[in-house]
């Protein structure tokens, strides 16, 4: 395979090569992540990173000036305002490589350097970075020249709600020129890099991508999980997809999402395999890209979307949606044409006994769910909530066993109570028949949605119908005998195989996701839910055995022992949640503000002010686990929101909105840059509103929201249709300026038109810590991961 260069910078198929590109890379990483944390507006990130990365580039630059290609680098210091927020002078370092002959379209490769406060971000999105610089000496030091050019952007501020890149695409004359990108994230610490979304439409990048990637890693699963809103996050995907119009590839690392946004996202916990086959599809991808025709004029090509999956990381399939159309009607209608043979060929019976077969197979689905859910409950109610967080088997041997214990238990009562004297091979086949009708409805369902995910429903009719096709007259002959079961499961590896690889993923993705998912609903009910799901589908096929064996009393007691045991162990307080285990940890997240509340009057002077130590949690167990630890924390210093006030009277974080915190008074706090709100002009204009304007200064990450008061409205503003607007910039940002416009009747002068609050976030330097902040955070359990710095509430009326 070719590998991205050797320790003299070329590009060889060695393993010796293979071993210095890591190192090289790796050296990146290592760099980057040095620098520590690095949050838009930091020195951090606006010009020690910015240094590093320009540095390098220049390097790759001067060696490949005497080769066939060009490179062009470009510092953009964009500001602007859309849906999600508004920026000033952020930073994005563009990098232009194309033949020296020119080029009219490119591909966009971007990767975001910056990180969140209090992490090195070594996954998220140093490696990126780490990989784009590798790449870009690659395709630099090719010795045939580039069809297309490649933009490579490494943007300096996404988690801030993807700024940087919105800058780039709606302001940089280059974006123009681009016609498709790969865009390089992390929704965990290493492991595969997963293509989780494509498009839209634009079905030559997925058969590019099928085509080049070294080691393919892509499901259409992913895509409609994600685009479904399931998944709290968002990338650069969607800001150049919905302002640049234009398509691309979004490809994640996944793997260890428990340390993704933490102090433990460090290089050391990024394998270089995982570094390496990232480096081998991306450089793959992107030299097919750029060679291909499809990029010149990708217009010609944009139509429908793409059914594509990977076989284990062997191979690929892809395939366009109709046509996964077709093939999934046709496997539907082969499994009703066989049902409506033997419709045809028994009598009427058969089919009253397939509908009955079929509700006993839903109530037994719905009751081990029932059940599951009830146990779920009360693991909350007795506050052992996520005891599987860090033990992700104990929860499938509480929840699994239970599944399939109820499961076996019902079919059991069935087959003795109502099935008595049937016989059991014809009881058997029954059972899968009506397995098999309702697989169909699941197909029918998915395609006639136009789900590209339907062809995991089609796997589990195709592969299960051949099978049982196929081993009719040994089935008939022998029934539950051991030749005939061997044969049977050997036709089902291939759906059940490709599924419990899904089912791996999916519990991979979705189980950090319940730890950093502040959400109303009881996450163990979520688990029991996903555990079911899983169940059910995987026991689907083998529920026919139960009616084909003569006793389940031994496997029932064995999972009924199962049970009990694990939850007495889960009652007792066995499995805790998190773990401060350096090799694996699972921390427990927590926001931490060390805040000073002003409220001011409507003259401007200051009516009352607090000062506290504002803590949030991300999960649902909420300070339980932490008050043992520090008993002031807890539900009697607990603040719901104040909806009369602006923010609810606390801060609010980019979108993060909290509806509970836990509130310590503590020494107030005197940023050296204190936030700086000044009301520059106030007009009534002829439509009967009045006009305010703004001038702020703060630091980097600043909040505004708006409470306009009964009575009045907002009319109209500087920013988008909604009362919130979060703000960040560089340095050297000159002061942000806005104006408001309210609509008033029968407002008291004495009150005031509407309230209006800043939230300033110091995250960086000095002003990010304090003496009180840094004693408060030594209290915590070593298994805490607290994310913390300093803010100001200012509140005014006008």
């Amino acid at each position: 395979m070719a590998m991205f260069a050797s320790s003299n910078r070329t590009i060889i198929q060695t393993q010796t090569s293979k071993t210095t590109q890591k190192w090289v890379t790796e050296k990146h990483l290592e760099q980057i992540t040095s620098i520590g944390p690095r949050t838009v507006g930091s020195p951090e990130n606006e010009n020690t990173t910015v240094s590093y990365l320009l540095d390098q580039i220049e390097q790759i630059r001067s060696e490949s000036e005497t080769g066939p290609h060009s490179i062009t680098v470009d510092i953009q210091r964009p500001s602007g305002c859309f849906s999600i927020g508004c920026y000033d002078r952020i930073t994005n370092i563009a990098v232009k490589l194309q033949p020296k002959t020119s080029a009219q379209h490119f591909m966009l490769a971007n990767c975001h350097f910056d990180s969140v406060a209090n992490s090195p971000g070594a996954s998220d999105d140093a490696v990126g970075c780490s990989v784009m610089l590798e790449v870009l000496h690659s395709l630099a030091n090719l010795s045939t020249p580039l069809k297309h050019g490649v933009i490579f952007l490494f943007n300096g501020a996404e988690e801030t709600i993807l700024q940087a890149s919105h800058g780039f695409i709606t302001q940089h004359p280059w974006a123009r020129q681009v016609r498709a990108f790969v865009n390089l994230e992390a929704a965990g610490v290493g492991g595969k890099e997963l293509v989780f979304q494509t498009g839209p439409e634009n079905p030559w990048l997925v058969q590019a991508y099928a085509r080049a990637a070294v080691h393919p890693f892509a499901t259409v699963v992913g895509q409609e999980i994600f685009q479904s809103g399931l998944i709290p996050s968002d990338t650069d995907f969607r800001i150049f997809r919905d302002f640049g119009n234009i398509p691309g590839i979004d490809l994640a690392f996944i793997e260890n999402g428990f340390i993704y946004h933490t102090k433990y996202d460090t290089p050391g916990r990024i394998h270089t395999d995982s570094i390496q086959r990232a480096g081998d599809n991306i450089l793959s991808v992107l030299k097919h890209l750029v060679m291909s025709d499809e990029l010149a004029d990708s217009s010609q090509y944009r139509h429908g979307n793409m059914v594509f999956f990977d076989l284990l990381g062997l191979t690929m399939l892809v395939y366009p949606a109709h046509v996964g159309t077709v093939i999934n009607y046709i496997v539907a209608v082969a499994a009703v044409i066989y049902l409506s043979g033997k419709c045809l060929l028994t009598t009427g019976r058969y089919m009253r006994d397939l509908v009955c077969v079929v509700c006993v197979l839903v109530l037994s689905w719905i009751f081990s769910l029932v059940t599951l859910l009830f146990v779920a409950w009360l693991v909350t109610l007795m506050g052992r909530s996520m005891f599987w967080y860090s033990h992700i088997h104990a929860a499938v041997f509480l929840y699994g066993s239970a599944a399939v214990c109820i499961l076996l238990l019902i079919h059991t009562l069935v087959k003795n109570r109502c099935y008595r004297r049937a016989g059991r091979v014809d009881l058997a086949e029954l059972f899968f028949d009506g397995s098999l009708l309702l697989w169909c409805f699941v197909l029918f369902f998915f395609t006639h949605r136009g789900w590209c995910s339907a062809y995991v429903p089609m796997m589990m009719v195709l592969f299960p119908l051949i099978s049982k096709l196929l081993l009719t007259k040994l089935f008939r002959a022998r029934g539950a005998s051991l030749q005939y079961s061997v044969l049977y499961l050997m036709g089902l590896v291939v759906p059940y195989v490709y599924i419990m690889f899904l089912i791996r993923v999916i519990f991979e993705v979705f189980t950090p996701i319940l730890g950093r998912s502040k959400d109303e609903i009881p996450p163990d009910i979520i688990m029991a839910s996903l555990v079911t799901v899983a169940t059910v589908i995987l026991s689907s096929y083998i529920i026919h055995f139960i009616y084909l064996s003569r006793g389940t009393k031994r496997v029932l007691a064995v999972l009924g022992s199962v049970f009990m045991l694990m939850f007495v162990l889960v009652s007792c307080g066995l499995f805790f949640p998190y773990s401060a285990d350096p090799s694996s940890p699972r921390p427990k997240r927590v926001f931490v503000q060390h805040i000073t509340r002003s409220f001011h009057t409507l003259n401007g002077s200051l009516q009352s002010s607090d000062s506290g130590l504002c803590i949030n949690d991300l999960d649902y167990t909420g300070m339980q686990h932490i008050t043992p630890h520090i008993p002031q924390i807890n539900d009697s210093i607990s603040t719901h929101c104040q909806d009369w006030l602006p923010y609810y009277g606390y801060t609010r974080f980019l979108t993060l909105q909290f509806l509970k915190s836990w509130y310590l008074p503590a020494p107030e706090v005197s940023p050296k840059a204190p936030l700086e709100v000044q009301l520059l002009s106030r007009q009534e204009t002829q439509w009967g509103t009045v006009k305010m304007s703004f001038e702020v200064k703060g630091p980097s990450h600043m909040s505004l929201y708006l409470h306009p008061h009964a009575g009045a409205s907002l009319s109209s503003w500087s920013f988008n249709d909604w009362n919130f607007v979060f703000y960040t910039h560089g340095l050297d940002a000159p002061v942000w300026r806005f104006w408001i416009e309210i609509l008033s009747s029968n407002v008291s002068p004495d009150e005031g038109l509407v309230s209006l609050a800043i939230t300033a976030h110091y995250l960086s330097g000095s002003d990010g810590r304090s003496e009180t902040l840094e004693s408060f955070l030594k209290r915590f359990p070593a298994w805490v991961f607290s994310s913390s710095w300093i803010s100001t509430y200012h509140m005014y009326t006008y």
